[in-house]
C-alpha cells in the first residue's frame, strides 16, 4: 500500500500452506489494472446508434432512475421474465457476485442457468462421484505420480504446480498431463499425451482396460464402494490401446505405458481440469476419467484419488445473499451460454416464453466471451432491447450498452470468498478507496431495489453485515473471527475427503452407470457406462480442423486483456498450427491465415508448433474483438449449442477450415 490510496505489487500470504505465498504473475501485477488509466469513472449514457461509442456523463440518481424506469416499463408491457440479469464471474466474491440474483428473486425475473464455465463438469463429475468435493490438493505432494488431466496449472492455477514440485523433490513423483496440445504444464511434465479433443474417454477406458487386463484392479475396494465392477470389466473388454489409439491419434505404446504408470501407482492423484469438458461430450469423458481411481482404488491412499472441486465443503446458506427465500422455481430460466439465441428470439432459448427486452449486465462481458459473438452482438444491437452495464473498462459489451455504470475491483469493496482448488473460506476486505464514483455489485443492487420497490432483508444490509451473517448462518465463524485468523480452513476429515464412509449418491457407492436422466434432460444416446461418445463438432472435408480455444496464460477470459505487461507478454491474436498442416496451406511463421465456418470467419497470425497433432489448431484467448485483424475474435467461430446432457459452453469443440490469407484482410464477415 501507498499512502492509503495505492496498492503496489500484491504477494500471496506466506503462512498459506496451499498457496505458500506464491500467487500468478498477472495478479502480481493487479496494480497495472486497479490504476489504469482507462477505467470507467463515471455513470454514462448512450447519446448515439447502438455500438456507437456515443456517450456523455450523468449522474448515479439518473441512471438507476433510467434503469429502474426500463425495468419497470419491460414490466408492464411485457411481464417480469422480459427481464433478464445476467452475470458471471468478473468478480469471484459471493456478496458482489451473487447478489444480483437476489433482484432477480424479488422481482420475478429470468432466471440464469449458470452453464458458461463449471456445467459441463458438474454433470460428469456428479455421475460417478455424487458429490462436489475429494481430497484435499495439499496431498498431492503426498503423491507418486500426479496427472493433470485437461488443465494448465502453470498458467491458471499456479499453486498445484508447488505441490507436484514438492512431490517430486522428496518423492521422485512424476507428472503426466494430459492435453490436446503440449501447454506451459506439458512442457515441464515427465509425459504428455496429446489427444485429438474431445477423445479423453477413450484414452481413460483403455486404461481401465488394462488395469483388468494386467490384474492392476482393487476388486476389494470396488466391491465395497462401486456399483457395478462385473459390468463395467465385461464392457470394457473391448475397449482396448488399439481401439483407443484409433480415437485419440496416440499410439498404442504411449497409451500402454501411461497405463502401466498409472495403475501401477498406488498414490495416484488425478487433478482434474476444466479444458476437456469443454466439449458437447465433455461430461462422458470427466465421468470416465473420474472412474480410474474407482478401479484402481488409489482413493483410499493419502495423496491418491482425483479432485475436481471442492465446493461442497464450505455448505453455504445463501438466502440473504441471493434471496432464496422469495425464489419462484416456476420462473424460467435462460441458458446464459445461450445469450446470443436468447437475444435473437430463438423459441427454444426463450424456454416458451417472451422475448427479453431488458437486462443489467454484471461482471461478464458476453460480447466477447460468450459462444457465436456474431449472434451475441446481433442481439445485443436490438433497438428494442434495454441493456445496462456495470463494468470495469468500456468492454465490447458495455459499448453497446444503453446505460454503463462504473464498478469497483476487489480491494475497493467487502467480500466473502470460497474456492474450489482449496479449502480456505477468506474475506477480502475493502483497502482503498475507488476511482471516481465507481460503485460495487451491491451498491448498485441495493438502489435499484430500492427504486423498484424490491423487498428483502439483504438489501438493507452493508457487505460486510451479510458477509458475516452468511458466515454465521452457514456454520462458521463470524467476519471479526475469520479476520483475526486471516482464513478458516474447511477442509473436511482424510476419511470423508476420500469417501471412505461412502460416496455422495444415496446408496454411497460410486457410479460407473452413469444415470444421465437424473443430472440432465438432453441424456439421449449418451452411455451408461464410461465409453467414447461421439456427439461431437466432426472434421469433415469442408472443416478439416478441430480449433480449440484456450486460454491464454497472461489473461483470465477477457481480464488483464487491458493491462500492459498481459499484452506485451501475449504479443497479438495467433494460431498454432502443426508445421506439416502450415507447410500444406502454404503458411509461414507470422502469416496471416483465415479460420471459419458457418458462424463466420476470424484472422489470426500463424506460429509454428509441433505440440499438437496434425488437423488440431490453437487460439490461446480471449484477445478482445478489436485487437483481430478484421476486428472479429476466436468465438465468432464458437457455437452456442448445449452440451450434454445438462448444457454447457463447448468451446474447445468447434470444426473449421483454414486458409492463408493476403497481407490486407477486409473486415470478416458473418
Amino acid at each position: 500500500m501507498h499512502d492509503g490510496a495505492r496498492i503496489g505489487a500484491v504477494r500471496g500470504a506466506k503462512g498459506n500452506d496451499y498457496t505458500a505465498g506464491v500467487i500468478c504473475g498477472k495478479v502480481s501485477r493487479y496494480a497495472e489494472r486497479i490504476h489504469h488509466g482507462a477505467r470507467l469513472t463515471h455513470p454514462l449514457l448512450r447519446t448515439g446508434p447502438k455500438g456507437s461509442g456515443q456517450f456523455q456523463r450523468i449522474g448515479w440518481d439518473e441512471a438507476l432512475d433510467r434503469v429502474a424506469a426500463a425495468f419497470r416499463q419491460t414490466t408492464g408491457a411485457h411481464g417480469a421474465e422480459s427481464v433478464w440479469p445476467y452475470y458471471y464471474a468478473g468478480t469471484m466474491g459471493l456478496v458482489q457476485r451473487d447478489g444480483i440474483n437476489r433482484l432477480r428473486h424479488a422481482m420475478g425475473y429470468s432466471r440464469q442457468l449458470k452453464t458458461i464455465c463449471t456445467a459441463v463438469c458438474e454433470s460428469g463429475w456428479m455421475a460417478g462421484v455424487g458429490a462436489f468435493a475429494g481430497p484435499d490438493a495439499r496431498e498431492m505432494a503426498q503423491s507418486d505420480l500426479i496427472v493433470v488431466w485437461g488443465g494448465n496449472p502453470v498458467a491458471t492455477q499456479v499453486n498445484v504446480m508447488t505441490h507436484v514440485s514438492r512431490a517430486r523433490k522428496a518423492r521422485g513423483a512424476k507428472l503426466v498431463v494430459i492435453d490436446t496440445y503440449r501447454t506451459g504444464t506439458a512442457e515441464v511434465a515427465d509425459m504428455h499425451l496429446a489427444v485429438r479433443p474431445g477423445t479423453d474417454a477413450a484414452l481413460a477406458c483403455a486404461v481401465m482396460h488394462m488395469a483388468f487386463r494386467d490384474g492392476q484392479v482393487d476388486r476389494d475396494y470396488m466391491a465395497r464402494y462401486a456399483d457395478d465392477p462385473a459390468a463395467l470389466e465385461a464392457h470394457l473388454a473391448s475397449r482396448g490401446p488399439d481401439w483407443a489409439a484409433a480415437i485419440t491419434g496416440l499410439s498404442v505404446a504411449e497409451i500402454e505405458a501411461f497405463g502401466a504408470l498409472y495403475n501401477g501407482t498406488q498414490r495416484s492423484f488425478i487433478r482434474v481440469g476444466y479444458g476437456f469438458s469443454r466439449m458437447r461430450n465433455g461430461a462422458t469423458a470427466m465421468h470416465a476419467v473420474s472412474c480410474l481411481p474407482t478401479v484402481t482404488g488409489a482413493w483410499q491412499y493419502p495423496g491418491g484419488g482425483a479432485l475436481w472441486s471442492q465446493r461442497a465443503i464450505y455448505h453455504w446458506d445463501k438466502t440473504l445473499i441471493e434471496g432464496l427465500d422469495v425464489l419462484d422455481p416456476t420462473t424460467r430460466a435462460l441458458d446464459m451460454s445461450r445469450i446470443g439465441a436468447v437475444l435473437t428470439g430463438e423459441a427454444k432459448a426463450l424456454a416458451g416464453g417472451k422475448p427479453v427486452h431488458a437486462m443489467l449486465i454484471q461482471s461478464s462481458n458476453p460480447a466477447v466471451v460468450a459462444p457465436d459473438s456474431n449472434k451475441v452482438r446481433r442481439g445485443l444491437l436490438r433497438e428494442d432491447l434495454f441493456v445496462a452495464v456495470h463494468e470495469q473498462f468500456m468492454t465490447e459489451t458495455a459499448q453497446l450498452a444503453d446505460i454503463v455504470l462504473p464498478a469497483t475491483m476487489f480491494m475497493e469493496h467487502d467480500d466473502l470468498y470460497q474456492s474450489g482448488g482449496h479449502s480456505y473460506i477468506q474475506i477480502g476486505a475493502k483497502l482503498i478507496d475507488p476511482p471516481g464514483e465507481c460503485r460495487s455489485n451491491h451498491a448498485v443492487i441495493q438502489g435499484l431495489a430500492r427504486r423498484l420497490g424490491a423487498r428483502h432483508a439483504g438489501f438493507e444490509m452493508d457487505a460486510m453485515t451479510m458477509v458475516d451473517a452468511t458466515l454465521r448462518a452457514s456454520g462458521w465463524p463470524g467476519a471479526a473471527e475469520v479476520q483475526a485468523g486471516h482464513w478458516v480452513d474447511a477442509m473436511p476429515s482424510f476419511a470423508e475427503a476420500h469417501f471412505l464412509g461412502g460416496f455422495g449418491h444415496a446408496d454411497g457407492k460410486f457410479h460407473f452407470v452413469a444415470d444421465w436422466a437424473k443430472i440432465g434432460a438432453d441424456h439421449a444416446g449418451m452411455p451408461a457406462l464410461p465409453d467414447q461418445f461421439d456427439a461431437h463438432d466432426a472434421a469433415d472435408a469442408t472443416h478439416p480442423f478441430r480449433l480449440v480455444a484456450a486460454p491464454a496464460r497472461q489473461f483470465l477470459n477477457s481480464t488483464f486483456t487491458e493491462t500492459p505487461t498481459s499484452r506485451k507478454r501475449e504479443g497479438r491474436p495467433g494460431l498454432l498450427i502443426h508445421p506439416a498442416d502450415a507447410a500444406r496451406l502454404g503458411v509461414g511463421e507470422g502469416g496471416l491465415v483465415r479460420l471459419g465456418n458457418a458462424r463466420g470467419e476470424v484472422a489470426l497470425h500463424a506460429r509454428m508448433f509441433d505440440g499438437l497433432q496434425p488437423g488440431v489448431v490453437v487460439a490461446e484467448s480471449i484477445w478482445p474483438h478489436g485487437d483481430h485483424v478484421g476486428g472479429l475474435g476466436i468465438n465468432a467461430l464458437t457455437s452456442d449449442d448445449p452440451a450434454f446432457p445438462a448444457g454447457g459452453a463447448v468451446f474447445h469443440d468447434t470444426a473449421v477450415w483454414v486458409r492463408a490469407a493476403a497481407a490486407e484482410l477486409p473486415i470478416a464477415a458473418e
